[in-house]
């Protein structure tokens, strides 16, 4: 007799809970070498090729050479971050305020993985939860099992090399469907949810501790101090890295005037593609099946979205990525919300002050505290954003989608799930990293008394308001 859903997901978490009881009793030592283990897995370049290949056959999005470089650049990376940090027992001392702080398990964890990222996000996930002594259970989209599966073959085989336990990492089982995603959420100790807003939500009413993201829909503001070929290159770059399957990926550029021919001339010479407005309209009637994005044109490769919208137009085909430029932002102009694909939309601003207040429309329409990224040589403008526009990161002069989820030259925690704050509806505004996956216990002590009167507090307010 089959198992009823619940039955099934019990019997997994039953299982970790094994596991993790094992686990709980390493040293930061042991665990350490857990996560290498874990890690040698994807990082093994014969393995990391191998999935990446079975990844985009499976889903059909984004393509190889991106997902092996993102494989690995994200998985060393976090193993950056991960390599100096305490987990295991006292991990800090405070004498002078008598806090010692103890790093604890949260138990099982379970995660959410989205179909743009197969590998490489439930290997971030597994790799912060073991750090943290944690056990995990993956539910991997339907697309995307397959390849979550054979990760998973490779990281127990690892896991049987050091002799630590198998179930610390598990995943649903087959075929996942959103019952058994939904019964794993409430069976859980912690969930970290990646991917559409209907997962973050199914994972906040869950009744579970849930760390959720919010939607992307990054726009990158080019003033007229910028080096125009620099940041054409980079938002080339960033732009059409994996067929744009990052939610940090650039949706809209807003270029100020002053500089506004010479920047699309610029993304031209990378081979950016402008449409005309028949084209435009041509696309957009593609893009979008009555408010839903065509599945046929996300994280494809623009020879396939141009053959989807009929665009024949000679050498369309051959660009990189594809502009179309735009005026409005809200549902009537859907070029102004998140694509993920390889089409990038344009605006023009009178100036630096204009741009700012269209990057504030864009934002409030779709993409609320995520990230804003500008291409400047003032210093004070990225200041002067991340003082007023309602985004948890501000990207100056980088490649967005390589800069946001942590990079070897700025000090973003390496993560594949960027929190974006109340803007978002998150409860973190922070890249989820390590320290989400852990509880910690304080020990407290008393210290020498710090009293402080009433005139201490309020002497200033009496005699200014009150005398």
């Amino acid at each position: 007799m089959s198992l009823s859903p619940e039955q099934a997901v019990a019997e997994l978490v039953a299982k970790a809970r094994t596991a993790q009881a094992i686990f709980d009793e390493y040293n930061q030592a042991q665990v350490d070498e857990v996560v290498t283990a874990a890690a040698w897995a994807l990082i093994n370049p014969e393995n990391n090729a191998r999935l990446a290949e079975l990844a985009v056959e499976e889903t059909g999005l984004g393509n190889v050479k991106d997902k092996i470089t993102k494989n690995h650049r994200k998985t060393l990376g976090l193993l950056r971050d991960l390599q100096q940090a305490k987990t295991v027992g006292i991990i800090s001392e405070d004498p002078a305020n008598g806090m010692v702080e103890i790093g604890r398990p949260v138990g099982v964890v379970g995660v959410i993985v989205p179909s743009t990222n197969p590998i490489a996000t439930p290997m971030n996930n597994m790799l912060n939860a073991l750090k943290c002594r944690n056990a995990i259970i993956l539910a991997p989209s339907p697309k995307g099992q397959p390849s979550c599966t054979r990760l998973l073959e490779l990281v127990h085989r690892e896991l049987d090399r050091v002799g630590a336990p198998r179930d610390l990492v598990q995943q649903l089982p087959t075929p996942v469907s959103k019952v058994l995603s939904q019964e794993m959420l409430s069976q859980v100790d912690h969930i970290v949810a990646t991917g559409s807003q209907n997962n973050v939500r199914a994972a906040y009413t869950s009744g579970t501790p849930a760390f959720g993201v919010g939607a992307g829909n990054v726009t990158v503001i080019v003033d007229e101090t910028a080096d125009l070929a620099d940041a054409a290159a980079k938002i080339k770059a960033s732009k059409t890295f994996d067929n744009a399957t990052s939610c940090s990926s650039e949706n809209s550029v807003i270029i100020v005037d002053a500089v506004y021919d010479a920047m699309l001339a610029e993304l031209a010479q990378v081979n950016g593609a402008l449409l005309n407005s028949d084209e435009k309209q041509q696309l957009q009637a593609a893009m979008w099946h009555d408010g839903h994005l065509n599945r046929h044109v996300l994280a494809k490769p623009v020879a396939d979205v141009c053959a989807v919208a009929g665009l024949s137009r000679e050498g369309l085909k051959d660009s990189d990525f594809l502009m179309v430029t735009e005026t409005d932002a809200g549902a009537d102009a859907p070029f102004s919300g998140e694509k993920m694909s390889l089409v990038l939309t344009v605006y023009r601003a009178s100036d630096y002050a204009a741009a700012k207040v269209k990057a504030g429309e864009i934002l409030d329409y779709m993409g609320k505290g995520h990230s804003l990224g500008i291409h400047t040589t003032d210093a004070d403008r990225p200041v002067e954003l991340g003082e007023t526009m309602p985004v948890c990161r501000v990207i100056v002069n980088q490649a967005h989608c390589f800069a946001t989820g942590g990079s070897f030259d700025n000090a973003l925690p390496f993560s594949l799930s960027m929190g974006c704050g109340s803007w978002g509806g998150n409860i973190t505004d922070q890249n989820v990293h390590y320290r989400q996956y852990m509880n910690i216990t304080r020990v407290v002590r008393t210290i020498p008394p710090r009293e402080v009167s009433v005139d201490d507090i309020f002497g200033d307010y009496k005699r200014k308001y009150l005398s």
